[in-house]
């Protein structure tokens, strides 16, 4: 057996009439910037996540740029986030001339701990990133409480969690800004890159609107210093089709979450939050040879992420060394991500449960 991680093509398939249709269609309007169906995205989008205002963008990397822009960060800012995740969180922040400050994970969850912000905190401190990784959203009250102390905003990176939970409330509406992306891997998935920003706040989205077309406020009258960072027409419309199957395909990803679960007697998430499953990750002493062995079977792994941002080469200026951040390094030396998608079938998902 040949195991798909992703099965993308699979999951084409599924929706292909509808897909090609909605693709057709843009084609033949020929509205391929900031057409009807971006703003009709826009609509469903808020709609799902109950945040008052989605604003589609180019990549979740420019969604993050995007928001930091809209809180006006500048060199000399601190933002605070972890160090366990991909490296656009924090390189969007070192992009925009603030410093990454980082603090160790959860060993329960793999999200930043929360209980360790506080102390990391400073008189530049201008942001808390806090990243829904694997598809699981953060202890966001927790860090809401510490934003709201110290009069710090909150933007979550729910590049991994769109259509998560957190205590009834969907990720992406559980901070001053949430970000995500819709790389095709993602669990919400276009057919190249995309994001979106959300926020309920009318100042901030205003201006989030505005900096995605270059600061413009209307033609050629330029308010701020922006960037190009539209979602083009054609991936707006095949995320309003795959939109409309989401909560179906979460369930899909949950079943499959809990075959692992309950085959290799992991323990449950925690209970006020649903996960929107963009990996399945687990930790192994001997992942190397592991890894080899299922690869001999056909069965793909992945590793997210075997190398902390705090030791990454692009991040020697800020000074970090082995040791700083134990769990971190302790959890990227072991994690494993299996094959993780809504198109497993059960043939493939058995398959994978009786060689690992």
């Amino acid at each position: 057996m040949n195991i798909d991680f992703a099965n993308l093509n699979r999951q084409y398939l599924r929706y292909k009439d509808e897909i090609d249709k909605a693709m057709q269609d843009v084609i033949n309007t020929s509205s391929f910037i900031m057409g009807d169906d971006v703003k009709a995205l826009e609509d469903e989008l808020q709609d799902y996540t109950g945040a008052k205002y989605a604003i589609t963008c180019s990549s979740g990397t420019d969604a993050l740029l995007l928001a930091m822009m809209a809180l006006d960060v500048q060199p000399g800012d601190e933002v605070i986030t972890t160090p366990f995740t991909f490296i656009a969180t924090a390189e969007t922040i070192a992009f925009l001339g603030a410093t990454p400050v980082f603090v160790d994970i959860d060993e329960e969850t793999y999200n930043i701990d929360a209980t360790k912000i506080e102390e990391k905190i400073t008189a530049k401190t201008k942001a808390i990133i806090p990243v829904s990784l694997y598809g699981q959203p953060s202890d966001m009250d927790e860090i809401n409480a510490i934003a709201k102390k110290y009069n710090l905003k909150v933007i979550e990176d729910a590049a991994q969690s769109f259509g998560s939970e957190y205590k009834g409330k969907k990720s992406c509406n559980l901070g001053d800004i949430g970000c995500t992306s819709f790389f095709p891997a993602k669990p919400l998935g276009c057919f190249g890159d995309g994001g979106a920003v959300f926020t309920n706040d009318d100042t901030l989205a205003e201006k989030i609107r505005s900096l995605r077309i270059h600061g413009q406020t209307s033609r050629y009258h330029h308010k701020y210093i922006g960037m190009g960072g539209r979602m083009d027409t054609i991936q707006a419309a095949v995320l309003r089709v795959k939109l409309r199957h989401y909560d179906d395909d979460l369930k899909r990803r949950e079943k499959v979450a809990k075959a692992y679960a309950q085959s290799i007697a992991i323990a449950d998430l925690k209970s006020d939050r649903r996960s929107a499953w963009a990996q399945f990750s687990l930790r192994v002493k001997n992942r190397d040879e592991i890894q080899a062995q299922l690869k001999a079977k056909g069965i793909p792994t992945a590793v997210h992420y075997p190398n902390p941002l705090h030791l990454q080469e692009c991040f020697e200026y800020l000074g970090y060394k082995p040791g700083d951040f134990p769990i971190v390094e302790k959890v990227s030396g072991e994690i494993m991500s299996l094959p993780m998608n809504p198109d497993l079938n059960q043939d493939e998902l058995m398959y994978i449960l009786e060689h690992i």
